[in-house]
């Protein structure tokens, strides 16, 4: 298990620390790689702001960087270890510091993004990235889950799928960290919301959105005969020939994610399988991989700000069980966002 290291008193106003806590791995493997240290502070440049980090959250992306896993991430990750020692890519805090010539952030302000390493204390970022002040209405927790789970559903929908008002959208699903941010982004576009989940998250996912909700332990979207303009697929449990027949003729599937099966190729050859065929049908197939967007963040903040999307959260766990929360993600079960506090 992780080793545990005693927390440190939190820097005093006006004088920072010149170590933090922070996530660290070496080697990749299970999440018993991960180890909690004190390191370095981050460099703040001229241009960069000084991020005391309130709360991150657990993306796939993490345990498929911890394990290097499929393979094909060693190619920018590191081939025999990894390349940067740090996991996380979503936080909220408040900006501590700011360099020389930053000109949209003071100290003190509350902000949200996405850049890596942020299971730490403290990170750096440039003011011109993806960081943004924090919707007020939301918590450090529910703002730190915002970015990669939002921006996949957002760019699932908005540009793969060129959701329209009106459309017949399915959510498959849709009690995950992404798909909660689907059912919600496919209502604020004026869709028409499915959502497929297990019974324990009925109740949810109507909560949160959604139209319809299709319960997959009694009955099987492929079966029920309806038709969709668009289809945001986070289960991959449907063949192709049966998720095709739950499109309209000109319909728009966009696999996001799915079940890793083999280390190698395997995971690619869904993505590689919806290009080819969509070249022949008049169905459009399409993976999606999210990008971190500025111009995304601020669409996103104004739904959110609006009241058109909250973040789901299902659990919290503090810096200390990073570890124990991945392994968590890592079953499939989470019902939205799973959150570390620091």
């Amino acid at each position: 298990m992780m080793e545990r290291i005693t927390e440190s008193p939190a820097p005093t106003a006006g004088k920072l620390s010149d170590t933090m806590k922070a996530i660290r791995y070496y080697r990749y493997g299970s999440p018993d790689v991960l180890n909690i240290q004190d390191v370095d502070l981050p460099v703040v440049g001229d241009e960069d702001i000084l991020i005391r980090v309130k709360a991150a959250s657990v993306n796939p992306l993490d345990f498929h960087f911890m394990r290097g896993t499929p393979y094909a991430v060693r190619v920018s990750a590191g081939l025999s270890r990894p390349k940067a020692n740090g996991l996380g890519t979503d936080m909220a805090g408040c900006v501590e510091a700011v360099g020389e010539k930053v000109t949209k952030f003071q100290s003190g302000d509350e902000v949200f993004g996405a850049r890596g390493g942020t299971f730490a204390e403290y990170v750096s970022i440039h003011q011109d990235r993806a960081v943004l002040r924090k919707p007020a209405n939301l918590t450090f927790e529910q703002a730190a889950s915002v970015p990669i789970a939002a921006f996949t559903a957002l760019q699932a929908l908005r540009d793969k799928g060129r959701i329209q008002p009106g459309h017949k959208v399915l959510v498959n699903g849709a009690a995950g960290g992404v798909g909660t941010f689907a059912v919600q982004i496919a209502r604020a576009y004026g869709a028409e919301v499915t959502g497929v989940c297990s019974t324990r998250n009925v109740e949810m996912v109507h909560s949160i959105g959604a139209h319809h909700v299709v319960d997959y332990t009694r009955d099987d979207i492929a079966r029920i005969g309806l038709r969709y303009d668009l289809i945001v697929d986070m289960a991959g449990n449907h063949t192709m020939f049966e998720i095709r027949r739950l499109l309209t003729p000109k319909g728009v599937l966009v696999a996001v994610g799915g079940p890793v099966k083999g280390q190698w190729i395997a995971p690619f050859t869904g993505p590689i399988k919806l290009l080819a065929l969509s070249l022949v049908v008049s169905q459009t197939l399409a993976p999606v991989l999210a990008k971190q967007s500025i111009d995304d963040l601020i669409v996103l903040r104004e739904f959110i700000e609006a009241g058109k999307v909250t973040p789901v959260i299902d659990r919290t766990y503090p810096l200390s069980e990073v570890p124990d929360a991945i392994h968590y993600l890592e079953q499939g079960h989470a019902r939205g966002k799973v959150v570390i506090t620091v």
